[in-house]
């Protein structure tokens, strides 16, 4: 029942640590860390030359459960948040039903018990069905165990009824996390709107679309004082908005994806549909400005917004083609390749907003590395070179814009509750 990590590079931005030191696991949490620990009985694990970090937290991922089981299950779903590093992860509502009741919220959690590798968290519904019209019972899906409440997909149009699920958020204490997209500005867009969009003749979604609801939902956070969550932001003038609203004192804060750190609008060439997500990929200029709000602190989290489809969804005409890429098994790479290596960020950065800032605003007892605490913990090489595979991933879904690209930083191990699910890079269960 114990497990002994050693000789790790341990970095816990929670306390402060950044050093070469040994952890040891006993019956689930931590019972020690220190220098030259001893194991008599148990599993060693040499972490030599590796980072040990807090296990990732995802805040915003689909797992497709219940109803589109054709594109992921809760079981697929978290082998591959696992194999991602990832051990508790937040997904959306966006289910058939919506998780906007008690019954979905207890599916999910049971389901997840039975069959999950990782803790999964429920984000509910902001409003019934969806559908933006009437709110969806918030003190119910908190006391059921929900983490958040979005409806994530689609936009809370109705200012009026953004501003109610604020009020009724702050009195159940639930972070609020908005879709922020103006639909009438986006109108049937299915990119970005620019060079790439003209020469490719598609119809193109203005980044001024996130933007001016990025501007409202500050607003009304501002108005009502209740914290609120930005999801996926991809766009210039929204890290803009957002920093401004932060040295105003606005309770906000924000994620971004890694697809909106490495890769541009260019990537759709050739009518490439892994690459159609919403947002959409911007351009250049954006890039840049998403990594500088990671750097001085504007967005606060890395999220994945993992979005398996089934390959009939994606191998169609762009147009009709669904939104979105899976995330889990590339996330961490693509933060060592585009944030580590270029000097944008260090392991403290990226542990604080893939543990530390995930796991504190969506309330969670994660992101850190303490004695007495689960041992949840991701250790990695961040200078192993890797050719990726998208069809090698645990996920149902394989539609990754990133095949064949070259990055940097594997998953070798993954503690979850001290049970160690992945090993060696390879799952273990």
């Amino acid at each position: 029942m114990k497990t002994l990590i050693k000789n790790g590079h341990v970095i816990d931005p929670g306390n402060s640590t950044n050093r070469i030191c040994d952890i040891l696991i006993q019956d689930g949490r931590i019972l020690e860390i220190g220098d030259s620990l001893e194991l008599i009985n148990g599993d060693l694990i040499n972490a030599e030359g590796k980072y040990v970090l807090p296990g990732m937290v995802d805040a915003h991922c689909h797992l497709r459960d219940p109803g589109y089981e054709y594109k992921e299950d809760i079981e697929s779903g978290t082998k591959s948040a696992a194999l991602g590093g990832f051990t508790s992860i937040a997904c959306m509502p966006n289910t058939n039903p919506p998780i906007d009741s008690e019954s979905t919220v207890n599916y999910v959690l049971g389901k997840a018990c039975q069959e999950g590798y990782v803790n999964v968290y429920p984000i509910g519904a902001i409003t019934k069905g969806l559908k933006g019209e009437e709110l969806a019972e918030i003190g119910e899906l908190k006391f059921a165990g929900a983490v958040g409440i979005s409806d994530d997909g689609n936009p809370v149009s109705n200012s009026g009824l953004m501003k109610k699920a604020l009020q009724y958020a702050d009195m159940f204490d639930i972070t609020v996390i908005s879709h922020s997209e103006d639909k009438d500005l986006a109108e049937d867009g299915v990119m970005n709107e620019g060079f790439q969009s003209t020469i490719m003749g598609l119809k193109g979604i203005p980044s001024v679309a996130e933007s001016t609801a990025i501007a409202r939902d500050i607003l009304l956070a501002e108005y009502t004082g209740t914290p609120i969550h930005i999801a996926h932001v991809s766009t210039k003038e929204s890290v803009q908005i957002i920093r401004e609203a932060k040295q105003r004192g606005v309770k906000v804060t924000a994620e971004t994806c890694p697809h909106y750190f490495s890769i541009t609008e260019s990537a759709c060439e050739g009518f490439n549909t892994n690459a159609k997500v919403n947002p959409p990929l911007r351009a250049d200029k954006d890039v840049k400005a998403v990594i500088e709000g990671l750097k001085d602190g504007t967005i606060d989290i890395i999220a994945t917004d993992h979005a398996p489809h089934h390959i009939d969804e994606k191998n169609i005409e762009f147009q009709l083609a669904a939104n979105g890429m899976v995330g889990f098994e590339t996330a961490f790479s693509l933060a060592v390749t585009y944030l580590l290596e270029p000097g944008h960020l260090t392991m403290i950065d990226i542990a604080e907003k893939m543990s530390l800032n995930p796991s504190a605003i969506l309330g969670l007892n994660k992101g850190k590395l303490e004695p007495g605490k689960n041992a949840d913990i991701t250790i990695v090489d961040k200078d192993e070179e890797f050719i990726f595979n998208a069809s090698s991933v645990k996920s149902k879904g394989k539609n990754s814009p990133f095949d064949g690209f070259k990055l940097k930083g594997r998953i070798y191990y993954t503690i979850v509750s001290g049970k160690v699910i992945v090993r060696e890079k390879l799952f273990n269960r």
